[in-house]
């Protein structure tokens, strides 16, 4: 746990209005300089709305390493310690994993604003955003604990190598939109987005943190708020495909623009980049002209770019490379004398003829030796073959004789088919999320066709984004019934579970226990036949995802069928 994860606690600026990448270095109290966690955003490059004024400030609760927070948060490690408040790295005894901690005084200014933005962020529950998950106010303290993601990098540090690659920054912009889209629908906004807000996980996953938290820890507000996130995304867009920042500060480690230009399109300032991308930049940075001169209509939400962004064609990832393996190194062994006299210079060694075939009276013995064995085992064989066609012979001769005595019906038995069973009903299961996955469509699921389909909700790995253990569909057969088997349709290779309801159920179980697992599988066409079940209720379970070309992981039943 000593290691520092530069991806893993969002903190807030020391400057205000200035710009701060000289700043940066500042140590904090606990004597950590040069901290590269530190978000050194400032409102005037990021064009976002003012701050609050300072009012009454409270000094930063005199904390240490070691503190216990509700005797079961432990700090380890303080972050940032500025304004009044302070970030740390700590660690949840109680759950054994790392955790982010934002804490500050009771009585500071801005204490309520970073509670309320704190608990309306967990409730939003969206795994795209670092998820916040405890906000409490006690002993004359107000703390904020929040994800720890030791597997992600902040864009800061994906831009200190190099621009990213088409592909990259395409999958950065198209996730982050629908977030901040998704968010703003709830009425959250950010204020604070930037390249230090930004993460990629280890998966390939990108995640936002700081969601309303950010902006309150700072006291950060905006008159249009999706309007300054929508810029905030078209800047960091700007930054992926360029390595500059698109204002004439510098800011995160990158240069600005050169000062009395204006803003300048992406393509224009570094070559190779995306046509396509360039211009979708250029929409979402609000600017003096520059989207007018294009013909382009500006995009002033999240939830406009992320239209926009679905009618560009999609960029595909590159193509592999593979090197070519090295070329056969031929290598040539001096062939030895082995006993045999060195030769001389200039003398022409003779060759050694090779030995005469068996001529000898023993050779011949063996030729006539082997000849006639191979001629007994010919014969062995073939009388061997003789045999077993005879007895298959006799064998007939009997089982027809059998028949004509008897004059019964020897044919084998006709094995029929189950009988289908039809669905009466169904309804959507997610017992351990937020009790909805997508009820509108579950009809879809059994309609006979497999060109429509029912959807699970998105998730950021194909277990769920590790939220919960599954989601399902409770199919209801309206009466108890002899179940043979089970085909499910799926779009994608999709891991599932076949539960059912006890027999005596008098009405459709709420729980998850109360269904009892029969059958799993995996597959696109998946067919469980689990052994002796009578049940009404059973619950079709899935517990692993396939991707679904956006990034994301999803599943999709398209058919499923019930027989007796």
């Amino acid at each position: 746990m000593a290691e520092r994860s530069t991806a893993a606690v969002d903190v807030a600026d020391n400057s205000g209005d200035q710009p701060l990448t000289a700043k940066a270095d500042q140590s904090t109290a606990d004597g950590v300089a040069q901290n590269p966690e530190r978000d050194t955003d400032s409102d005037e490059a990021q064009g976002s709305g003012g701050t609050e004024g300072p009012g009454k400030k409270a000094s930063s609760p005199e904390l240490h390493s070691g503190h216990k927070l509700a005797r079961r948060y432990r700090l380890e490690e303080c972050v940032t310690r500025l304004d009044g408040f302070s970030s740390w790295r700590a660690v949840d005894e109680k759950l054994r994993r790392a955790v982010g901690v934002h804490i500050l005084p009771a009585d500071h200014t801005r204490s309520r604003s970073v509670l309320a933005a704190a608990r309306s962020s967990a409730l939003l529950g969206d795994p795209r955003f670092v998820q916040v998950l405890d906000a409490v106010e006690e002993n004359d303290l107000v703390y904020v604990v929040h994800e720890w993601l030791p597997d992600a990098t902040e864009l800061t540090a994906l831009l200190a190598v190099g621009p990213l690659e088409p592909h990259d920054a395409y999958q950065m912009v198209s996730q982050i939109a629908s977030a901040m889209a998704a968010a703003h629908r709830e009425g959250l906004s950010h204020l604070r987005l930037n390249p230090n807000a930004v993460l990629r996980t280890s998966s390939g996953q990108w995640r936002i943190r700081g969601l309303a938290v950010n902006a309150a820890l700072r006291g950060v507000s905006s008159d249009t708020p999706q309007r300054t996130d929508t810029e905030s995304i078209g800047a960091l867009l700007y930054a992926a495909l360029t390595q500059r920042w698109p204002y004439e500060s510098d800011a995160y480690g990158l240069s600005g623009l050169p000062k009395d230009v204006g803003l300048i399109a992406p393509d224009q300032v570094r070559a190779g980049v995306h046509r396509g991308l360039s211009e979708l930049t250029m929409r979402a940075l609000v600017n003096d002209g520059a989207t007018a001169s294009r013909h382009e209509a500006p995009c002033t939400t999240p939830e406009e770019l992320v239209k926009a962004i679905g009618e560009m064609p999609r960029i595909r990832p590159p193509e592999p490379t593979f090197t070519a393996p090295p070329e056969y190194q031929r290598t040539t062994y001096q062939q030895g004398t082995y006993g045999r006299p060195a030769a001389h210079p200039g003398v022409t060694q003779p060759l050694a003829a090779p030995p005469p075939p068996l001529q000898s009276r023993t050779g011949k013995a063996l030729k006539w030796a082997v000849s006639a064995l191979l001629i007994a085992a010919l014969g062995l064989g073939s009388w061997q073959l003789a045999d077993a066609l005879m007895d298959r012979g006799d064998k007939s001769n009997d089982t027809n004789t059998t028949h004509t005595k008897d004059g019964g019906d020897k044919s084998p038995k006709k094995v029929t088919a189950g009988k289908p069973i039809a669905i009466a009903g169904a309804r959507d299961f997610d017992p351990f999320g937020d009790q909805s996955e997508k009820p509108g469509d579950i009809g879809k699921a059994y309609d006979t066709s497999t060109a429509s389909y029912w959807q699970t909700d998105f998730y950021l790995s194909p277990k769920f984004g590790n939220l919960k253990s599954g989601v399902g569909l409770i199919l209801d057969l309206g009466k108890v019934q002899q179940v043979g088997k089970v085909t499910i349709t799926f779009v994608g290779q999709t891991s599932v579970e076949l539960r059912a309801a006890g027999a005596d159920a008098g009405a459709e179980p709420t729980s998850f226990s109360a269904y009892t697992k029969v059958a799993d599988g995996s597959g696109t066409s998946v067919v469980l036949k689990p052994k002796s079940l009578k049940s009404r209720y059973l619950l079709v379970w899935l517990t692993q995802l396939p991707p679904d070309n956006e990034g994301h992981w999803r599943g999709r039943v398209a058919d499923i069928k019930v027989t007796g």
